[in-house]
């Protein structure tokens, strides 16, 4: 499954400033059973404005790791949150239609 969310970089704040406490943050993360990874992708059009990608091998796995709170997370997020607005955009099943340019290696 997928975790989506998006962030908006307040004004006098970089991308860069966020991205700091999210990697800090998501190596925590990635500790927790089921979790595949995490990406954070800027946009064409706007430097301020991200979208993050968490990868798991389930929504129960997910909501088991936000139902330990880690303290050490915790911490992070609340440095992360004078520079930057959080809007989640939704939870996703994994991809049931994907369709692969002729010739691709499909397999990963």
């Amino acid at each position: 499954m997928k975790y989506i969310f998006e962030v908006h970089i307040k004004d006098g704040y970089s991308a860069e400033d966020y991205a700091d406490a999210w990697v800090r943050a998501s190596a925590l993360i990635q500790q927790a059973p089921g979790a595949r990874g995490t990406e954070l992708h800027r946009s064409i059009d706007d430097p301020k404005k991200l979208i993050a990608i968490a990868s798991w091998d389930s929504k129960a796995d997910r909501d088991a790791m936000e139902s330990r709170p880690n303290e050490d997370i915790k911490r992070i997020i609340r440095s992360a949150a004078p520079f930057c607005e959080i809007r989640t955009i939704g939870e996703f099943h994994d991809p049931e239609w994907v369709v692969y340019p002729s010739g691709a290696n499909n397999n990963g």
